[in-house]
């Protein structure tokens, strides 16, 4: 490995963990197509949206936005908090999380353990994905408070810069050898960011963006979803980094299809990845038959599913909302079987 890319023996805060994380073949084809899972949940706080965190901090420090013992306010479902508590609590600031009740609770625990203050925009029981609502108070609260700063996750460039380095590390694990990437698309930052780095070094490459049914980025119709931490609902602001120029393709999974595959790939690969990952990941498999002889395609799977053990891997809270499918679990663990047979 690059010595630039290589992390130290010994580090001294929880952000020199960040990055350098695994890539896992999941299945090839017989004709040598493979698909890699560049797994972020190794990054600290179990998701890959702390690069991100880290860098919108840095950034704001470097102009100037925020000074020392100020405070951090975002509006987030869980993941990106998570990363600005750690980065707050090493850098000395306070954070105030905005938040609705449609986050997976354990992401909501993990925020007030890391010393997040949480202040909700829905009422106990509200379920509903309240992404404008949260984004506009965010933005009122920081701009109310002395030293306070909204980092605005869905407008800050920062965000695309913070995964910069996903292209580094995929580009000298491989030795340029990737076709595709593919990846959710929420606020824009983790597929867009690694992409259009990637394309400096790789100019080839082809470039896939996965959002929830529903998500209205690559067009309607807009409804409920499940998928947490990804896409983007009707009534919210589609992410300055969503690229569209640098997208060969936008495609949409149903909640179904996404936790489906993540329920699979725990049951038989022993491997535990979030919904919209299973997302991403269903998506990719589904291509496999019908990729190119040799095809490498990397799949960004943004998080770890040990924070869905309340809601894609419950049972019971998917039955009540309809989202268990046996027949398409059968079909999935059928198409993995054969392609890990290869």
């Amino acid at each position: 490995m690059d010595k630039a890319l290589a992390r130290p023996a010994v580090v001294s805060q929880v952000s020199d963990l960040i990055g350098h994380t695994p890539l896992f073949e999941l299945c090839r084809t017989d004709t040598g197509s493979r698909l890699l899972l560049k797994l972020e949940q190794f990054n600290p706080t179990g998701t890959a949206k702390i690069r991100m965190a880290r860098q919108m901090v840095l950034d704001a420090e470097e102009r100037g936005l925020l000074r020392p013992g100020g405070r951090i306010v975002e509006s987030t479902s869980g993941n990106t908090g998570l990363g600005l508590a750690v980065i707050a609590a090493e850098r000395g600031y306070t954070f105030t999380a905005v938040v609705d009740h449609h986050a997976a609770a354990d992401k909501l625990r993990g925020m007030k353990a890391l010393g997040a203050e949480l202040v909700y925009v829905a009422e106990d029981g509200d379920e509903e994905l309240a992404t404008a609502a949260r984004e506009e108070f965010a933005e009122r609260l920081a701009a109310g408070s002395d030293n306070a700063y909204f980092t605005e996750q869905h407008n800050n460039l920062a965000n695309g810069d913070g995964y910069r380095p996903v292209a580094h590390e995929l580009d000298a694990a491989l030795d340029g050898r990737i076709d595709i990437l593919i990846g959710a698309v929420g606020t824009g930052g983790g597929l867009f960011g690694t992409g259009g780095e990637l394309r400096k070094a790789v100019p080839g490459v082809r470039i896939v963006g996965v959002e929830p049914k529903g998500s209205i980025a690559f067009g309607p119709p807009a409804h409920d979803y499940y998928q947490s931490g990804t896409g983007t609902p009707e009534g919210a602001t589609i992410g300055a980094m969503v690229d569209y120029e640098l997208l060969d393709e936008g495609v949409k999974v149903g909640d179904v299809e996404a936790f489906a595959t993540a329920r699979v790939l725990a049951r038989r690969i022993g491997l535990l990845i979030g919904g919209s990952a299973g997302g991403v990941v269903h998506e990719a498999l589904t291509r496999m038959s019908s990729l190119a002889p040799g095809t490498t395609m990397v799949a960004l799977v943004n998080d770890g599913g040990e924070k869905y053990m309340d809601t894609v891997f419950d049972d019971d809270w998917m039955n009540d909302r309809d989202l268990i499918d046996p027949a398409v679990e059968r079909e999935i663990d059928e198409l993995l079987t054969k392609l890990r047979e290869n």
